[in-house]
């Protein structure tokens, strides 16, 4: 029998993973720059009143990150701060397009996903 796998996070972390988003990894990591080291109160306001398309995607998987924090791990959501938001690549989808002579253009639909980490900060006195 197999032991289950460590966790890989701190006692006071926790993550959520988002796999497909529609949306380049370049167009995604731009917003997931705005919120790194942010409180996550603040991080939720920003996403929010992004204009970024994508920004509605990486509001649920932070909030994913949030109820994991408190349910799974007994962490205060109040001092939860994004540790770490990393973005990678999915899968691609290939389509072509009919071109003059002949010819085609290839277009490549990415997709991408993104970690977020919240880690509860202690208070400082």
């Amino acid at each position: 029998m197999s032991k289950p796998n460590q966790r890989r996070l701190a006692d006071n972390e926790a993550q959520a993973i988002n796999k497909q988003i529609k949306t380049s990894p370049q167009k995604l990591n731009l917003v997931a720059a705005m919120i790194r080291g942010k409180p996550v109160g603040d991080a939720e306001t920003m996403l929010a009143f992004s204009k970024r398309r994508v920004a509605g995607e990486v509001k649920k998987t932070l909030q994913s990150a949030i109820a994991n924090a408190e349910n799974n791990h007994d962490l205060d959501p109040d001092r939860l701060v994004v540790a770490e938001a990393y973005v990678g690549k999915s899968m691609v989808l290939k389509r072509f397009r009919a071109r003059a002579r002949g010819r085609v253009g290839k277009i490549l639909k990415k997709f991408s996903r993104i970690t977020i980490v919240v880690r509860e900060q202690e208070e400082a006195a």
